[in-house]
């Protein structure tokens, strides 16, 4: 009985030792992420430019990227807890990201601006332009670091939606006075989302732009999240970015 019991053992621990041997030569990567067309979304064409992006960089090293959507928050956390996944993206820098993650290079950019109700234009200079403003944001989403500044000390009002759709909605209800998002994001949605249909026409995005956001790849802050990002760095050196991008995002 003894001598089958340590058989047994034995063959365990060598399923084991095979199974974390595969996993460490692994050529497949996988990486969390939201629906946030035209940039991720396990709907869209390649599913999105960033990731068009992310898999072209990998392929070009030799692997494979694989990419699982879920609300941002759970894609954040999955990202940084989660032995399942390297990582999380897309994501704007910001010093709170860093303390957790380890960024990849820049892997393509987006101008994140604030949409407005076409009936009550916002002329600001500055950010501190709108602290008479209730300005919607996404739940954990980075915007500028002098935005999320002035957000912490109290200095500026927000109200809080869990994704873009929702956020424009509030906007167009008249919930906000101006709504934090990417302009190609919000092209999208007027387009394809039903729930917005009835502000078509009546929302804009403001002509100030908050700041053109490079977008990155934010890796587990280990050896291996570190391997992993310079593999995608090589990678991303070898590719055309700004030509995969415009070709997802129609520029």
């Amino acid at each position: 009985m003894f001598r089958r019991k340590f058989i047994l053992s034995l063959c365990a621990l060598g399923g084991t030792f095979l199974l974390g041997t595969a996993q460490a030569d692994s050529k497949t990567i996988v990486l969390a992420s939201l629906d946030w067309p035209p940039y991720t979304g396990a709907k869209l064409p390649d599913q999105g430019a960033s990731v068009a992006v992310a898999k072209a960089a990998f392929k070009a090293m030799g692997y494979d990227l694989k990419v699982e959507f879920y609300p941002w928050s759970r894609a954040v956390q999955l990202g940084k807890a989660d032995p399942g996944y390297a990582g999380y993206f897309p994501e704007y820098d910001s010093a709170d990201v860093r303390k957790d993650f380890t960024l990849s290079d820049p892997m393509g950019t987006g101008p994140l601006g604030l949409a407005q109700r076409i009936d009550a234009p916002v002329t600001w200079n500055s950010i501190a332009d709108l602290a008479n403003k209730k300005v919607g944001v996404v739940q954990d989403y980075v915007n500028t670091a002098e935005f999320d500044a002035r957000v912490a000390a109290k200095q500026q009002r927000v109200d809080v939606a869990m994704d873009d759709g929702k956020n424009l909605l509030k906007l167009g209800s008249g919930r906000s006075d101006l709504a934090v998002v990417d302009s190609n994001v919000f092209t999208y949605l007027m387009k394809t989302d039903a729930e917005l249909k009835p502000y078509v026409g009546k929302l804009a995005m403001n002509a100030k732009v908050l700041e053109n956001k490079k977008l990155y790849i934010c890796f587990k802050k280990d050896a291996e999240g570190q391997r992993i990002a310079k593999i995608f760095n090589e990678g991303v050196k070898k590719i055309d970015v700004n030509a995969i991008m415009a070709k997802h995002l129609g520029g």
